[in-house]
């Protein structure tokens, strides 16, 4: 793939670098055409308004005016010879000499010639109508006549009265008319080609710049490859939230915006949206990982810095859904413990059974009799936990007995408080022992890692209907004003924070909410005890299970 989209980068650069070209030609082209259009236009108006005014200024000449009065008021034809050679003739000529016309045209009311630029034509009829200027009106026009085609002027020769007694016809050739054409265009051929150079070097520049932006990345590349980073993007199930140094939103998977609940945050201000701190804080603080809880869910959060040639582009915040893997992993901690106890259970029984075979075989049955009778009244088991004959539901004494083997192990007296009391039996066996098995682990650390003698947990577990409340104390420091209701609070030297450290109580009370209840901290401890901690998760008891059961 690598080489197929090298080798297609050629073929994209040519199309659009055509395609670029023939925009600013036909743009060029089009924009010539109409120049040109305009400059033949305003040839043609300056021809005819050339052809206007001398035949105006010859229309108001005296001399001009008097003669054709004249000759108009005779009733004999104009003399043909004697005009050829007349006063009209000679001003015409001299008018059409200096100003280049084509022809200066003199005729009387009868449109007779008295002044053309052919001699012989004198005393003819002229060719073009003159009916309209013998009735006083004014006419610019390209006509064809005698002569050709000309850009002409008819202007009315008035007498004294103002009466139109004969017309006075100016004319420019169209060659002539058009004279500073070629020249024109050679400027406007050479502006048009300058323009296309201009064009070609801005295009080529521009190309340049955009293949570096892009990092040679060709315009139908980006197409693909924003479909695919869309594709990619959605198709995970991790959150990915991508922000700038302004701390403006670029990027947003349906992933973040599910697990962060978030509405279409791409383009908002990170500030401005409804986010925890803690997820704030994992943008915007120190590249680490954290976590937190939004909604019901356990989130792992992964900050790092996007930086390009030395250059910060803004940061990339990974987020995962840890909820069910915290959830297992405390299950699968409940169902080491409970697997301990069965071996401490299986361990002291073949012990016992030993003893016993041990006493049948040396003929000391009565002896026999009575360790089994002793058996039988203090249990298979001796769990090291007092008071723990309060709790009849097999499911707490076994596990709480797990519990106390364990905190043993680790030099910390588990105890059932003289409290205790539950009617009916433990029915969410997996939630009471992710919220419980929770509780007294973090108990027995604290009362490991502080400084009382002895070290020891309180354990009371109480009724409520359906509901099952819990409490724990420790002998510990107490919480030195650490939340730990805040995933991560006050523990940034965690190396583990997934599996239990900074996550357990959070997940715990999340537990207990689902099921309508709820855990917080009683007492945060101090100088004068460790800390205690509460906790109701509703629908954990059948409570019509009233009949107490003997203790194992």
């Amino acid at each position: 793939m690598p080489g197929k989209t090298t080798s297609m980068r050629p073929r994209f650069a040519t199309r659009a670098l055509l395609l670029h070209l023939a925009t600013v030609v036909l743009v060029v082209v089009l924009c010539t055409g109409v120049y040109l259009v305009l400059a033949v236009q305003q040839l043609r108006a300056d021809a005819e308004s050339t052809a206007l005014g001398i035949a105006r200024t010859l229309a108001e000449d005296p001399q001009v005016r008097d003669e054709v009065s004249r000759i108009s008021a005779s009733d004999q034809a104009p003399d043909a010879d004697a005009l050829r050679d007349g006063e009209l003739q000679r001003i015409a000529s001299g008018v059409a000499a200096r100003t280049g016309a084509l022809f200066v045209v003199i005729t009387d009311d009868h449109g007779i010639r008295l002044a053309h630029p052919t001699p012989s034509r004198i005393g003819e009829e002229v060719s073009t109508p003159y009916q309209q200027v013998l009735e006083g009106e004014e006419i610019v026009d390209w006509q064809t006549g005698t002569l050709g085609e000309s850009a002409r002027a008819k202007v009315p020769v008035r007498d004294d009265s103002g009466t139109p007694v004969g017309e006075v016809s100016v004319g420019f050739e169209r060659a002539g008319v058009f004279d500073d054409l070629p020249p024109l265009l050679t400027l406007m051929a050479a502006t048009a080609a300058g323009a296309l150079a201009i064009a070609v070097l801005a295009f080529l520049l521009l190309r340049r710049r955009w293949e570096r932006l892009t990092l040679g990345v060709q315009p139908e590349e980006l197409v693909a490859l924003v479909q695919n980073q869309a594709a990619v993007l959605n198709g995970v199930d991790d959150g990915v939230l991508a922000v700038d140094t302004r701390g403006v939103v670029r990027v947003s998977n349906d992933a973040s915006d599910r697990l962060l609940a978030l509405d279409s945050p791409v383009g908002a201000r990170l500030a401005d949206l409804d986010l925890p701190q803690a997820v704030l804080d994992a943008v915007t603080g120190a590249p680490r990982a954290s976590s937190t809880v939004v909604a019901d869910r356990m989130l792992y959060l992964d900050s790092r810095p996007v930086v390009r040639d030395g250059r910060s582009l803004g940061r990339v915040l990974i987020v995962r859904d840890r909820t069910d893997l915290v959830a297992l992993t405390e299950r699968l901690e409940t169902v080491r413990t409970m697997t301990a106890a069965l071996r401490v259970q299986r361990h002291e029984f073949a012990n016992r059974m030993h003893v016993v075979a041990g006493l049948i075989d040396a003929d000391r049955s009565s002896d026999a009799r009575a360790f089994l009778g002793e058996l039988i009244g203090r249990g298979s088991v001796n769990f090291p936990v007092a008071g723990l004959e309060l709790l009849a539901d097999p499911f707490l004494h076994s596990f709480l007995g797990a519990k106390g083997i364990e905190a043993g192990e680790r030099g910390v007296a588990l105890r059932i408080a003289e409290d205790t009391q539950l009617i009916g039996s433990v029915i969410a066996a997996e939630d009471v022992a992710a919220v419980l098995g929770n509780l007294v682990d973090n108990a027995v650390t604290a009362a490991v890692a502080g400084e009382r003698t002895p070290r020891w947990v309180e354990v009371a577990v109480l009724g409520d209907g359906d509901a099952l409340v819990v409490t724990v104390s420790d002998s510990g420091a107490g919480l030195a004003g650490v939340d730990p209701l805040v995933p991560g609070s006050g523990r940034d030297d965690d190396s583990d924070r997934v599996h239990g450290h900074g996550l357990g109580i959070p997940l715990s009370r999340e537990i207990a909410r689902r099921r309508g209840g709820d855990l917080w901290v009683i007492d945060p401890g101090g100088p004068d005890g460790g800390a205690v901690f509460a906790a109701r998760i509703g629908g954990a008891v059948d409570p019509a299970s009233t009949e107490l059961k003997e203790r194992p």
